[in-house]
C-alpha cells in the first residue's frame, strides 16, 4: 500500500537521530544512475558512503549498499526487525516502504557512513525519505508524467513535488534538459526558498565541467548518460567542498567509467536459460519518458541492417502502455507479452495481464507478430530467442521484469 507523509516514518527514527549527512536525489529518470555515480565517486575520493534506491533488483536488501557494497542479509533483517518491533510498540502503522526507509537510514548509523546516497522512492515533498535533515546537497533530474494518481495530473503539479525535497540552505542542483515548464516551476521553489542552484546539462558542460567535456569525447556515451553524469559530478562538487575542501573533484571522473547500474542499457547472456549465444538488451524503462530514450538507442544502435527486432515485454498495472510501447516497437517487430511476478515487499504492485497487454499493442503497431505468455516468464524468453533467430532482442517495459530475468538467470547458474 503507498501512503504518502512524513509522520509515521518521522515517529520510527524520532529516537535515533541520524548520524550522516546526505545527497538527496528526485526525479522521474536518472535517479538510480545519478545515485550509482555518486556513490562510486565519493566511495573512490575516500568517503565512506552509503546508497539506498528503489526498488530493489533482486533481492530486498540490495537498494541498500555501504561502500559500494550490498548490505548483508544478515545485518539487513536484523534492522529490519528492530524496526518493525519499534512500529508494532509505538503503533505507528507504517507503510513497507517507510519500514524499508527507517531500516536503511538505521543501517547508515550502524555502519557509521559519512555520506548517505538517497533515493527519492515517489514525488519528493511527502515522500518518507523526506525526513532527512542534514542534506548536503539535493538533486533534482529529469521529470516526467508518471504517478499521476499520487502527484498530480500537470507536468507542474508533479513537479511542484519532486522539488518538494529542496530544503532553506542546501545547495542544489537541477538538470537544465527539462522541459520549460518544470524548469519554471522547479526556480520558482529556488526563489521562494532564497537558496544556491546550478542549472546543468551536456550542452554547457564545456563551460561548467571542462574536464567531464574530455572524457565525454573519450566515453561512447548515451545523450540522458551525459545529463545524468554532468548531475552527479556538479553535486559532487558542492558536497565534497562542505566535507573535504582540499578535494580534486575532476582527478576522480575517470572512475566514471568504471560505473555500472544493472537493468539500464544493460546487455547480458540468456544462457544456460535459452539456447542462444548472442547477447540481448535488458533495459527498465517503464514510463513514456525513459521509453523514449530507449526507442532511439535501439533505433540508432540496433536497427542498422533493417532487420526487425524482437521484444519481451511487460508492464505494472495502470501504466501508460501506449506511451511507453508506442516509443520502442517498430512495425515488422516481433513481441512476447510476458507478466512478472510477485514483488517482495511491495504487494500493491501488480504486472498487466499479458492478453491485455499484447492487445494494446497490436492496437498501437503493426507489427510482425505478438505472442502472449501468462504466468511462467521463461517460456517467453524462449519463443522470443527462436524468433529473432540470432538478432536483436529487447527486454523492457518493467524494472520488474528486469528483476525476474536476473533472478532467473542466478537461479540457473548455481
Amino acid at each position: 500500500m503507498i501512503e504518502l507523509g512524513l509522520s509515521r516514518v518521522a515517529s520510527l527514527l524520532q529516537q535515533t537521530p541520524l548520524t550522516w549527512k546526505a545527497i538527496h536525489i528526485a526525479g522521474t529518470n536518472g535517479k538510480g544512475s545519478i545515485s550509482a555515480y555518486l556513490s562510486h565517486l565519493l566511495s573512490t575520493g575516500g568517503v565512506r558512503c552509503g546508497r539506498f534506491t528503489s526498488p530493489h533488483l533482486i533481492d530486498r536488501w540490495d537498494c541498500i549498499t555501504i561502500g559500494e557494497k550490498v548490505v548483508q542479509e544478515s545485518l539487513f533483517r536484523q534492522i529490519e526487525d528492530q524496526v518493525k518491533l519499534r512500529d508494532q510498540a509505538l503503533g505507528i502503522g507504517a507503510s513497507e516502504f517507510e519500514l524499508l526507509t527507517a531500516t536503511a537510514f538505521e543501517i547508515f548509523n550502524h555502519e557509521r557512513v559519512e555520506v548517505g546516497v538517497v533515493e527519492v522512492g515517489m514525488g519528493g515533498r511527502l515522500d518518507a525519505t523526506n525526513v532527512l535533515t542534514d542534506v548536503l546537497v539535493s538533486v533534482i533530474t529529469k521529470i516526467g508524467m508518471d504517478h499521476q494518481a499520487f502527484l498530480g495530473s500537470t507536468i507542474e503539479e508533479i513537479a511542484r513535488e519532486k522539488a518538494g525535497i529542496l530544503k532553506p540552505s542546501v545547495p542544489c542542483v537541477i538538470d537544465n534538459t527539462n522541459t520549460r515548464e518544470v524548469i519554471e516551476t522547479v526556480k520558482d521553489r529556488i526563489q521562494e526558498l532564497g537558496i544556491e542552484s546550478s542549472f546543468v546539462s551536456p550542452a554547457q558542460v564545456y563551460e561548467q565541467l571542462p574536464p567531464l567535456a574530455s572524457l565525454f569525447k573519450k566515453l561512447d556515451l548515451e545523450p540522458h548518460q551525459q545529463e545524468n553524469m554532468c548531475c552527479a559530478v556538479s553535486a559532487l562538487r558542492l558536497a565534497l567542498s562542505q566535507l573535504r575542501p582540499e578535494s580534486d573533484v575532476f582527478s576522480l571522473l575517470p572512475y566514471l567509467a568504471d560505473v555500472t547500474w544493472p537493468g539500464r542499457l544493460q546487455k547480458i547472456a540468456l544462457r544456460p536459460l535459452v539456447d542462444r549465444a548472442e547477447p540481448i538488451l535488458l533495459d527498465g524503462a517503464h514510463n513514456a519518458q525513459s521509453a523514449e530514450v530507449l526507442g532511439k538507442y535501439v533505433d540508432r544502435r540496433m536497427r542498422s541492417n533493417g532487420k526487425p527486432v524482437t521484444w519481451v515485454v511487460a508492464a505494472s498495472s495502470g501504466k501508460d502502455l501506449a506511451g511507453v510501447f508506442g516509443s520502442i516497437i517498430r512495425p515488422g517487430d516481433r513481441v512476447a507479452t510476458a507478466e512478472f511476478g510477485p514483488v517482495d515487499g511491495m504487494p500493491w504492485v501488480t504486472s498487466t495481464n499479458a492478453q491485455e497487454l499484447a492487445s494494446s499493442i497490436q492496437a498501437i503497431h503493426d507489427i510482425g507478430h505478438v505472442q502472449s505468455f501468462e504466468g511462467d516468464l521463461l517460456p517467453a524468453l524462449k519463443w522470443a530467442s527462436q524468433e529473432a533467430q540470432g538478432e536483436s532482442l529487447v527486454i523492457a517495459g518493467s524494472l520488474y521484469l528486469v528483476s525476474d530475468v536476473l533472478r532467473l538467470l542466478r537461479e540457473a547458474q548455481k
